[in-house]
């Protein structure tokens, strides 16, 4: 039916300020550009599609593999908020497969729009724009309650908002893969260290003498071993045994043995110097691995340990000095050698091998 003179198109566009429009769509770009969040994306380009375009209702779509995912909805009437609907069968669907915008005046009109799911909205016109990067990422939907003839000026406007969201949801996208990756490698970092720290506790326990806390005898072997093999001379090995430990045992019990061969551990550690090796050789008896020091020194060391036994027992003990090329069977058999002929002698002393 002819329009009387005067009377306005339903279709015809709105004017558009345009200056407006620009300021509107770089306030909207700039606040795009400080999202931090997808939150922030949400609330932002429903409300600037309105505002750009005068539509009566705008939706965010985002794509979720072979979905469209309604996240957002700044509208006269509830749209799709929260729903989902296949790409293939919805027309935010068809424009990122497109890559390209819908314009569309008369929602019913169109094959490519499911009339069934348009029908309880108020909408008869709408603008479908996609977020493209590389690829499709989703599209921002704007409707009309009216029917409405979009311009080339209200698509360009559209397509640029789509633009400016598609810079922003890139943006988030690698803020997560670099938080992903950071919060990967404090894991691995973590995993590393648990595992380090159990590679040294299993070492521990495999090193240390579980009653008295001393290296045990493998540790001591290897201590021994690689000492030579670093020729470090003067080197002197001693061999400690507590004096009458059976009889100790049999009077007191082996609870009361165990604490003072803990005790005693104890006291001739504080004997030594930080960098001597003590170690539990077996039983009641241990071993010493001293370097770097006189003759005169090493006994004066070694006697400082017997002196310092504890619970008014004593010891006997053995030194050997290595000749730079005995093995360390041989200086370990000298000095058990010395501490026999120490208890042969009437114990509580200290005997150096010949």
């Amino acid at each position: 039916m002819p329009l009387h003179r005067g009377e306005p198109d339903p279709l015809a566009p709105a004017d558009v300020a345009g200056p407006d429009a620009l300021n509107a769509l770089a306030e909207s770009a700039q606040d795009l550009s400080h999202a931090t969040t997808m939150q922030d994306v949400q609330r932002i380009v429903p409300t600037a599609a309105r505002c750009l375009t005068g539509a009566d209702g705008a939706t965010l779509v985002l794509r979720d593999v072979d979905e469209c995912l309604y996240v957002e909805e700044d509208a006269i009437q509830p749209l799709w908020k929260g729903r989902r609907f296949p790409l293939s069968a919805c027309i935010s669907g068809w424009a990122m497969l497109n890559g390209q915008p819908a314009a569309i005046d008369d929602v019913y009109a169109d094959e490519r729009v499911p009339h069934d799911v348009y029908r309880p909205t108020f909408v008869k016109s709408m603008l479908m724009v996609p977020i493209v990067v590389h690829e499709s990422l989703g599209a921002i939907g704007m409707y009309w309650a009216q029917r409405h003839r979009d311009t080339t000026f209200d698509v360009a406007l559209a397509r640029a908002l789509a633009a400016s969201t598609a810079v922003a949801l890139e943006h988030l996208r690698m803020g997560e893969q670099l938080t992903r990756s950071a919060q990967e490698n404090a894991r691995l970092a973590q995993e590393v260290e648990r595992r380090r720290s159990t590679e040294e506790d299993l070492r521990e326990l495999c090193e240390r003498d579980p009653l008295t806390g001393l290296l045990n005898r493998r540790a001591w072997d290897m201590a021994l071993t690689g000492s030579l093999r670093k020729r470090r001379q003067p080197m002197y090995v001693a061999l400690i045994d507590l004096d009458q430990f059976k009889a100790f045992n049999d009077r007191h019990g082996h609870p009361a043995g165990d604490a003072l061969l803990r005790r005693a551990a104890v006291a001739w550690r504080g004997a030594l110097r930080t960098a001597d090796v003590l170690a539990r050789y077996g039983g009641e008896e241990f071993a010493i691995l001293l370097a770097s020091c006189s003759a005169e020194s090493a006994l004066d060391i070694i006697d400082r340990v017997r002196l310092a036994t504890v619970d008014e027992q004593s010891v006997s003990i053995g030194v050997a000095t290595w000749d730079g090329h005995e093995s360390a069977d041989s200086l370990v058999s000298r000095a058990d050698q010395a501490l026999y002929d120490a208890k042969r002698a009437g114990r509580n002393r200290v005997v150096l091998a010949s």
